[in-house]
């Protein structure tokens, strides 16, 4: 076999510019390896690319800054033949050719070996969720036990990720969304203040908790950016980790108009380095035991690219939305 299925990108369009492909396998090179992909996880970033907001791409490309699989060639020796793995970022779908393929060939330091007996889809959820999630947690926030935390955007995957993983380090979870029918579906996954984000949500924190809230992660984008930090105490942190609103840009921004007194803001936008492979095994064994919720919307097929990016486009939602590349 020389060729293989893959989505190609040739520039930036609607969903109709996802075009199924045979394309030659490719080849590794020492220090890169190619994985035979089972599954990936779709992001965000990719509907960026596709859309033309992503900076400095290539086309044509393969997107897809995720896959999990297993290892089929590592020239280099760095893996093992039939190893599982995961990769993710670093290039990929960006600079090179990514995950939405049948096979990939990635930089030998972005693949993490797994253990694991989680299905292929479940494990295709996973990568860059958890990354960011676990990221804007301790990288962004450095959250600690008995904190309290909002996630503004709690209904996307990451939020999803941010309050499961916040809660089983043991803190006070408050999370937002847009729709009141999926308030619910935060408190099934254990959100302890599910609120529904009209835009203003500040006061209603504070109600609850007065001096506001110790950690807050950004997921919707600089238009609820000033929202999240009045929900902030003093001395607390907002990590800006997503735009799901697509704004992403402050104009004319004077810190000391636009920051509350004492409060910190950062940003989080790391690389798979972030999610040391020993957190993610132990992220693996907790849902594997089933002490960690994760949520997938749908599963779809590699020929269903396009009904997934529409879905993902038109925030339909809740959790992570995955391909099952292979039947």
């Amino acid at each position: 076999m020389t060729t293989m299925r893959a989505v190609v990108l040739d520039g930036p369009g609607p969903v109709a510019a996802l075009q199924l492909r045979e394309v030659p396998i490719p080849e590794p090179r020492p220090g890169w390896v190619r994985i035979r992909v089972e599954a990936f996880g779709l992001n965000r970033s990719e509907q960026h690319l596709r859309t033309g907001m992503a900076s400095n791409p290539v086309f044509p490309i393969i997107p897809g800054i995720e896959a999990t699989g297993t290892v089929d060639l590592a020239p280099g020796g760095e893996f093992e033949a039939g190893q599982p793995v995961v990769a993710m970022m670093g290039g990929m779908g960006r600079a090179y050719d990514g995950g939405y393929a049948e096979y990939t060939v990635v930089p030998a330091s972005n693949v993490t070996p797994v253990r694991t007996s989680l299905d292929w889809a479940t494990l295709g959820a996973l990568p860059e969720m958890l990354q960011t999630a676990h990221g804007s947690l301790h990288t962004g926030l450095a959250i600690q036990p008995g904190q309290s935390f909002l996630v503004r955007g709690g209904t996307s995957s990451v939020g999803v990720a941010a309050a499961v993983l916040a809660k089983e380090h043991g803190l006070e979870v408050f999370a937002t969304t847009r729709n009141p029918a999926r308030l619910d579906t935060l408190r099934d996954l254990g959100v302890d203040h599910p609120l529904v984000d009209d835009g203003s949500i500040a006061a209603r924190v504070r109600e609850i908790r007065p001096e506001g809230v110790h950690a807050a992660l950004e997921l919707v984008g600089t238009n609820t950016l000033p929202d999240t930090l009045r929900a902030t105490g003093r001395h607390g942190t907002v990590c800006f980790t997503g735009m799901l609103s697509d704004q992403w840009t402050i104009p004319d921004f004077y810190p000391m108009d636009y920051l509350p007194n004492g409060v910190r803001l950062t940003a989080y936008g790391g690389e798979s380095s972030d999610l040391p492979q020993a957190d993610l095994q132990r992220y693996l064994e907790l849902i594997e035991a089933g002490k960690l919720p994760v949520r997938i919307h749908q599963v779809f097929a590699l020929a269903q690219i396009r009904e997934a990016h529409q879905l993902m486009e038109d925030g339909g939602a809740i959790g992570k939305l995955v391909v099952r590349v292979r039947d």
